[in-house]
């Protein structure tokens, strides 16, 4: 009987905790790793820059990657809190964007990754539908499918 791997991929945002508590609901999903998917991996949160941030998961036994080619755009961020038309047409604009060579490599690693440990994707939206994050996730899933079925 073949079985076939599906890569261990989830996505989380930190809007509304700190930094030890989001480390601790990392460490109680067991993600072995956490892809940023921030374009400016920055944050007013304390905590939540990528230096402290990679420093806190290191601390806590969880790899850090940045995926600077994942990111939104700071112009089509808003679409994603706004109308569902608004929201649909963010949608399709990042989606577009997923087409490109470097998003696709991103997503091919991410992957890779998932069938290593368990990854999660971040950004800071709590609500995963309203993050673009949530397009990366259906690539993934999408990819994934394509790749067992070829």
């Amino acid at each position: 009987m073949l079985t076939i791997n599906q890569p261990a991929v989830t996505g989380v945002g930190y809007e509304g905790y700190d930094l030890d508590g989001f480390v601790c609901h990392l460490r109680r999903e067991g993600i072995t790793l956490l892809i940023d998917v921030r374009l400016n991996p920055i944050s007013r949160k304390r905590g939540f820059s990528k230096t402290a941030l990679a420093t806190a998961l290191a601390e806590a036994g969880i790899g850090y990657e940045h995926m600077r080619e994942l990111g939104n755009p700071k112009w089509n961020r808003a679409g994603f809190g706004g109308s569902p038309a608004e929201l649909g047409a963010a949608r399709g604009i990042y989606a577009g964007f997923l087409d490109g060579d470097e998003a696709r490599d991103c997503v091919e690693r991410i992957i890779a990754a998932g069938r290593e440990g368990k990854v999660a994707v971040m950004c800071f939206e709590a609500d995963e539908h309203r993050c673009h994050r949530d397009l990366v996730l259906e690539a993934v899933r999408e990819r994934f499918s394509f790749a067992i079925s070829a």
